[in-house]
């Protein structure tokens, strides 16, 4: 288990290598994060007006009618949508960073372009997946949530790798969840503890800079300077943006990372096989 951990953090290191030599990759997360802003407020504004309009029985969640549960399933649907053409263009770039070609922001929208129908046909697969977990949380109460968070880690890392599938191969999305699983069964301590661990070093480095962050506007505010808060809460927010895209982007590279070796049997710019080669077990 420390072997995996070791060569899992080696991964990421390389990972982080790979974004330092190629920063455009961070543009993908922060458009897929601009977009997905859009999408949220656009469905907001309805749902704010027949809540006003119901006097706020349409949020009553044991009551939503079919038109309410079609609406999240909208929501759903499009941010799904959003979020993967996004990481197909990221994973796309990555890939061809990882086999020693220039990459250019338009080549990874152009790719994720190219594949929308696969894109929007896994995204309504991730929506049904998403909508029925949400309902059995509903339904089920604290025994819901417990199931719902089980079977989502599990939906999590079986689909770990359908975006650089969807970004490397003219599939169809159920061919691309096979894949996925297919590969998984190859790189499971990876895929896990890397995804694990990854979430674990952003969510601390998150939690030390909301703190920094709440010390340097509780400063400010000592200060009786509202410019003062003003450029503290600017400087926090930005700070917490800016881990968000770093975080995104490792994740897609690294995603990228263990799919080249798998299909190719080459790690690429900054991986070393043998780093690679112990990520996957051996087929009997």
């Amino acid at each position: 288990m420390a072997g995996k951990f070791a060569r899992s953090w080696g991964l990421m290191k390389a990972s982080a290598a790979v974004l330092r030599s190629d920063k455009a990759l961070l543009a993908f997360p922060l458009l897929s994060g601009l977009c997905s802003l859009v999408v949220a407020a656009s469905f907001l504004v309805p749902v704010a007006l027949a809540a006003i309009a119901s006097d706020g029985r349409t949020l009553d969640r044991g009551h939503w009618s079919a038109a309410t549960w079609l609406l999240m399933f909208a929501f759903y649907l499009v941010q799904y949508f959003v979020i993967v053409f996004f990481n197909t263009a990221l994973a796309g770039c990555a890939l061809r960073h990882l086999r020693g070609e220039p990459t250019r922001l338009s080549d990874g929208l152009a790719l994720a372009g190219s594949r929308w129908a696969s894109i929007l046909g896994y995204a309504l697969i991730a929506a049904t997946v998403g909508l029925f977990l949400r309902a059995l949380q509903e339904r089920l109460g604290l025994v819901g949530r417990l199931v719902a968070g089980l079977l989502g880690l599990a939906w999590t890392v079986a689909t770990f790798l359908v975006v650089p599938v969807l970004a490397s191969q003219a599939v169809g999305p159920v061919d691309a969840v096979k894949r996925s699983v297919e590969l998984l069964k190859r790189t499971w301590g990876e895929n896990l503890i890397g995804t694990v661990g990854l979430g674990a070093a952003f969510g601390l480095m998150t939690f030390l800079a909301v703190l920094l962050g709440a010390l340097l506007i509780g400063g400010a505010f000592a200060l009786h300077s509202m410019p003062a808060v003003v450029a503290a809460v600017i400087v926090v927010v930005v700070a917490l943006v800016l881990l968000s895209l770093v975080q995104a982007s490792l994740q897609g590279i690294y995603a990228a990372a263990l799919y080249r070796y798998a299909e190719a049997g080459e790690g690429g710019a900054g991986f070393e096989p043998a780093l690679l080669q112990g990520a996957f077990r051996p087929k009997k």
